[in-house]
């Protein structure tokens, strides 16, 4: 994507970075929903359409802007972004602690799985090249794009940092009397997340795994 003008890498990236957290957030509302708290499909969040799901500033403004800065910086592009949490009532959850765990682990599950499906797109790339080469070389980027972002936010959102999805599936184990201590550190949970992100201490967390996935699912792809 280097090779990419800067307007270029942006018109990639927008499709894989929005639909990476807006169908994140709808999974955590479908299987919240098939679980007994049918809140977010009442509010119309569960749904594979990005509009109900986009914040303006955090899944467009902020991961392009931070990837525009980053990148005019003559640094790696970095990007961050999120979307509108789903509501979810717990109280209405058939097993509240466990139904939690797999509320929260669904928004990962569904990264996975589309990571899946951009290493397809961008195999796909392949069977296009000749009858258009642009086409090809779009879908081969905004695959290979597509399974990056989804690995990362994936490995990102397991990290055992509330209100990250792998703290809320630490809090659903853990002993009641810890996970009430666990949760009240959930308000600087944000603040500990971006330190940690651009302290570089997480790098050697999250490049390795990412990496790892990400070459065994493009390397299947292009294969």
């Amino acid at each position: 994507m280097s090779e990419l003008s800067l307007v270029q890498q942006l018109v990639v990236m927008v499709l894989p970075v929005v639909f990476a957290v807006t169908v994140h957030e709808a999974a955590h509302g479908w299987v919240a929903d098939r679980l007994g708290d049918p809140t977010a499909r009442m509010l119309g969040r569960v749904t594979f359409n990005p509009i109900p799901h986009i914040d303006l500033f955090g899944t467009i403004l902020l991961p392009l802007g931070l990837y525009a800065l980053s990148t005019l910086s003559g640094g790696p592009g970095f990007l961050f972004g999120y979307a509108k949490p789903v509501p979810v009532n717990a109280a209405r959850l058939r097993d509240p602690r466990r139904d939690m765990a797999l509320v929260a682990a669904a928004g990962p599950g569904s990264n996975l799985l589309m990571a899946v499906g951009w290493a397809a797109v961008a195999g796909g790339a392949r069977l296009v090249v000749d009858w258009s080469p642009g086409v090809a070389r779009f879908l081969l980027e905004a695959g290979a794009f597509g399974v990056l972002i989804n690995l990362f936010l994936m490995v990102l959102n397991l990290l055992p940092i509330l209100p990250l999805d792998g703290g809320r599936v630490l809090a659903s184990l853990l002993p009641r009397p810890v996970a009430r201590s666990y949760a009240r550190l959930e308000p600087w949970g944000m603040v500990i997340l971006l330190v940690l992100l651009f302290s570089g201490l997480l790098t050697p967390i999250i490049v390795p795994a990412v990496a790892a996935l990400q070459h065994l699912l493009l390397g299947a792809a292009l294969a």
